[in-house]
């Protein structure tokens, strides 16, 4: 039985990665427009990612089921992100950084399901709540979206790539300390994801949190440049997103105290709703800091959406393949979802401004909410037992 004291490297690993993370997600669209370029080709940039994730999740997840490691795929990801962004961030044409991103992201999407995954497996083992661990991402990326958006306000916005540097670093540094979960060796075969592609309530419910999702993504790419719309600045961006992330922390961290009170479908149809009134809400403001006020909704819809619908994947996805299951819900949410987002997003804002791209996502995020509130009464499809059809 594993300790207590050996999730601390786990802790760190989310800790340094999502620091790291944030700086794509609230100063890369600030970046890519001190560079020259426009909304709409933000949004091709920032759809690389998403693009390149849903080939990428699902290839990581199946290699760290496979060979019966997290740790060493998750070693190699990160020494991709390293060198992968030294060459990014010398971009200077469209072309170049949609090349490149392409590559830099096929290593760096996979990294935070990865470790999502091995937070849920530990905290299984150990009996403690998955949130327990995973608010320790939550920590990383309010600290560093507080700190980083201070430091680029007055280093200016060109110097992202070293933060970014240095907390890619440190990720891998405590990789070395980490340890693998115990995993069950059966052989996995490739015909086993096939399991998972005709797992019908699996399917039924990854297209169903589109909704959901693509708004959610879509604000991911310009929150910070409807921000700076608004009249804000780069420090004024990352006050956003801390205080944003620290809700999701304590929203992370108390999940054990309300998750168990109702039924997991319940609380992701809530967040939906959340979600819905915090984008109408944000289409109405005209002050920035307003928008910073606003920022709990964040945690909260945020927290408890995902927390929700990582358990409720986990549910349906056999043991063998934990890995893969959560890439592919990764792919889904931060793949297809951020493609949709960040394109249909960039034409929004460049043609009609923020707050038209709100009321949008309000309205996408509504008619979720009344799919996800069909799909929860409606009778469901059962998910196959894969141990059974295999041993058939």
């Amino acid at each position: 039985m594993l300790n207590k004291e050996s999730i601390i490297p786990l802790k760190m690993l989310l800790f340094s990665y999502h620091a790291a993370n944030t700086i794509l997600i609230s100063f890369l669209p600030l970046y890519l427009q001190h560079k020259g370029l426009n909304g709409t080709e933000i949004g091709w940039v920032l759809a690389i990612g998403p693009l390149a994730s849903i080939f990428a999740q699902p290839f990581w997840g199946y290699l760290s089921d496979k060979y019966k490691t997290v740790k060493w795929i998750l070693f190699i990801c990160v020494l991709g992100l390293i060198i992968g962004s030294t060459v990014f961030f010398q971009m200077t044409t469209l072309v170049s950084v949609l090349i490149v991103g392409a590559v830099f992201y096929f290593f760096t999407t996979s990294i935070g399901g990865l470790g999502d995954s091995l937070a849920q497996r530990r905290a299984d083992e150990l009996k403690i709540n998955f949130g327990s661990i995973r608010t320790w991402g939550s920590i990383g990326f309010a600290t560093s979206s507080l700190l980083i958006g201070l430091l680029l306000n007055k280093i200016g916005i060109q110097y992202i790539y070293w933060p970014y540097l240095f907390f890619g670093t440190l990720a891998l540094i405590v990789i070395l300390n980490l340890k693998d979960v115990e995993v069950d060796r059966t052989p996995v075969q490739l015909k086993d994801i096939k399991k998972i592609i005709t797992n019908k309530p699996l399917i039924i419910f990854l297209m169903l949190i589109l909704f959901l999702t693509i708004s959610h993504r879509a604000n991911d790419s310009f929150l910070g440049i409807y921000i700076v719309e608004l009249g804000g600045s780069e420090s004024l961006v990352g006050i956003a997103w801390f205080v944003g992330v620290v809700t999701e922390a304590i929203v992370f961290a108390t999940a054990i105290k309300w998750f168990k009170k109702y039924k997991t479908m319940v609380f992701i149809i809530l967040s939906g709703i959340i979600y819905c009134i915090r984008w109408v809400l944000y289409a109405m403001v005209n002050d920035p800091i307003l928008i910073v006020g606003l920022q709990f909704m964040h945690g909260i819809s945020y927290g408890i959406f995902y927390v929700a619908a990582f358990e409720y994947i986990t549910r349906l996805i056999p043991k063998l393949l934990q890995s893969t299951g959560h890439l592919v819900f990764y792919a889904i949410f931060f793949g297809v979802s951020g493609i949709i987002g960040s394109l249909l997003g960039g034409q929004i804002i460049d043609h009609f401004g923020g707050s038209r791209l709100y009321l949008s996502m309000a309205v996408f995020t509504f008619i979720g909410v009344i799919l996800l509130g069909l799909y929860h009464l409606l009778p469901k499809p059962k998910a196959k037992n894969l141990k059974n059809e295999r041993n058939q």
